[in-house]
């Protein structure tokens, strides 16, 4: 069973930075695509970063795009979204996942994913 844990997140002004961190156990990552989404209150989980399996392509929606980092560790088995930049839009629950199916392309559909972390949650202040 793969289990994905988040961590990093926290309370930032405006402007700052965070480096949110999902390790996984019970499976590598490594050839497997993964994905960061976010849910804010009252709205629905959206596709943030994603990173192919072979850790050569990355993703990002238009709204984080040039503010946020995916990379991977794989000596730590650990994915790394570093947040810059940071606007009060950008508070919400932040998960990772991955994808059951090795070799997989990056989807921006939550669906699409198998595993999930609990979430970290990272709030900007203004």
């Amino acid at each position: 069973q793969v289990q994905l844990v988040e961590s990093g997140g926290g309370l930032v002004q405006a402007g700052g930075s965070l480096r949110l961190s999902c390790s996984a156990s019970g499976r590598t990552l490594n050839n497997y695509p993964v994905g960061w989404f976010r849910q804010a209150p009252g709205k629905e989980r959206e596709f943030v970063a994603g990173l192919s399996w072979n850790g050569r392509s990355t993703y990002y929606s238009d709204s984080v795009r040039g503010r946020f980092t995916i990379s991977r560790d794989n000596t730590k088995n650990t994915v790394y979204l570093q947040i810059a930049s940071l606007k009060p839009e950008d508070t919400a629950v932040y998960y990772c996942a991955t994808d059951a199916r090795p070799y997989h392309g990056v989807s921006y559909y939550a669906p699409e994913y198998d595993y999930w972390g609990q979430g970290t949650q990272v709030t900007v202040s203004s």
